[in-house]
């Protein structure tokens, strides 16, 4: 179906026509202009206090996935000692596992290769950080629940909304604490935004129109070529890389979402797309790989992007990345992007009304020079567009033009918080919630966090069946 018809067939465009609701989908026009006078909104510090936990005692932690994510989380104990202490450390990979056991001191009988090898001992520590894989995500949590450990899991939650909805009631059963990674509501930028939405700066909201771009390497390298290519071994790319858009979307709007409907395709990365003679991997003499922008030799060993995946301990060597490239298992990552197992539409559109009437259009684009959010949000007395690391508020009264635009990772206590500060901010309130055995410190509850996952599923029924969804 081409989008002309899909539209039609949601009543979209005429519906968009009667209140200027911009299509889903639609392109983004050039940010807007602003002159050299344009006030400050940079004294709206919500979210910038001390990242340092409000702990009346240290909090112990097990890391269970010593990947790039649990990485991330436990280098907040680095920064924190006093407040928190790493005390066990879980990953099938012995060398990630040994590389943050000795960095925390963890002892050698609290260092696990499976998760399962965690729960076959004793209640040791506080709480559990979840960061396996999409599939690995459910089952420890379940049983970190019932042997009393709070949980930080890594979102997705789970690979079904049955799964999701199961966490939920296990965190209610047992009484436990647990935060799910919408890192993006513990960002300085987005708490901004929704403090001036909330207050009534753009008046009463009306429509959101939101866009994630993903930059072109970074679709081949985790979603043609990665480990969330396959959607059935993970999870839908909509909850994959966009559960933080929907999350997003919905706290801004503050509303239950009442229906959606999506659309989106693979269009690119299959084979029948290859160019004439490409072999089966980059490496292979491909007789394109000099002029192809997915090159995996490119993306690795010239522009050294992504290669956190090659375990490289510091060594940024071309030739050694190169080799490995051609050594299994890292030589996954030496396929051609129209040679690989993946199923992930590369384009992704979905609408989605909500109770109070309001409307949102988000569109997941995977052919862009770089990533971060846009986000357009229409009221009744103003509008504020961003692009995920600065904002501006129009007000409609007086056409004065408001900039937020804070340089967050060069306050130093914020320096190295992924995701805009939001990262190390969210490890933060996490720890003071399970320190006061308190939900309510959490911004992103169990609760509202699998009400934006069952979004997500609805969302991809929706885009699999062509039909709009009701919540």
């Amino acid at each position: 179906m081409i989008r002309r018809d899909f539209l039609k067939s949601i009543g979209a465009i005429s519906a968009g026509a009667a209140i200027g609701m911009p299509a889903a989908g639609a392109i983004l026009p050039s940010p807007l202009v602003l002159p050299d006078d344009a006030d400050s909104l940079n004294d709206l510090d919500m979210g910038m206090r001390s990242l340092r936990p409000r702990v009346d005692r240290q909090i112990s932690v097990v890391i269970i996935g010593a990947g790039n994510r649990g990485n991330t989380y436990a280098r907040f104990a680095q920064k924190f000692p006093d407040e928190v202490k790493i005390v066990g450390v879980s990953d099938i990979l012995e060398h990630r596992r040994t590389r943050m056991s000795d960095a925390h001191g963890v002892p050698e009988e609290h260092r696990f290769g499976d998760w399962s090898e965690v729960f076959k001992v004793p209640k040791f520590a506080d709480a559990v950080v979840i960061s396996t894989p999409d599939d690995l995500h459910f089952a420890p949590c379940m049983k970190a629940l019932a042997m009393g450990y709070d949980v930080l899991l890594e979102k997705p939650v789970a690979q079904t909304e049955k799964e999701c909805k199961a966490i939920r009631e296990q965190a209610k059963k047992y009484d436990r604490i647990v935060a799910v990674c919408h890192v993006l509501r513990y960002a300085p930028y987005f708490i901004a935004l929704k403090h001036l939405v909330k207050t009534g700066a753009v008046g009463e909201l009306v429509s959101i129109q939101h866009m994630e771009p993903i930059q072109f390497a970074h679709m081949a390298h985790s979603y043609v070529r990665g480990n969330w290519r396959d959607s059935k071994q993970t999870t839908p790319i909509i909850l994959a890389k966009s559960c933080h858009d929907l999350d997003i979307i919905r706290w801004l709007i503050d509303s239950p979402c009442k229906s959606i409907v999506a659309d989106g395709s693979l269009h690119l990365f299959r084979p029948e797309n290859a160019p004439e003679g490409a072999p089966l991997k980059c490496t292979d003499g491909c007789p394109h790989e000099q002029n192809c922008p997915y090159s995996a030799i490119d993306i690795y060993t010239r522009k050294k992007w992504h290669i956190g995946v090659f375990d490289l301990n510091g060594n940024r060597d071309p030739d050694f990345i190169m080799q490995r490239l051609l050594t299994p298992p890292y030589d996954s990552y030496a396929r051609c992007v129209y040679h690989c197992d993946n199923d992930q539409p590369d384009h992704y559109v979905a609408e989605m009304v909500f109770e109070g009437g309001q409307t949102a259009a988000f569109s997941m684009e995977a052919f862009a020079p770089q990533g971060g959010r846009r986000t357009r949000i229409m009221g009744t007395a103003g509008y504020i567009e961003g692009d995920g690391a600065k904002f501006t508020l129009w007000d409609f009264r007086t056409l004065k033009p408001k900039v937020w635009n804070r340089k967050v990772n060069e306050i130093p206590e914020y320096k190295g918080s992924g995701h805009g500060g939001g990262d190390h901010a969210l490890v933060r309130d996490w720890i003071e919630a399970v320190a006061a055995h308190d939900n309510n410190l959490l911004s992103s509850n169990i609760d509202v966090s699998i009400e934006s996952h069952v979004m997500g599923f609805a969302a991809e029924r929706s885009r699999k069946t062509g039909r709009k969804e009701k919540m």
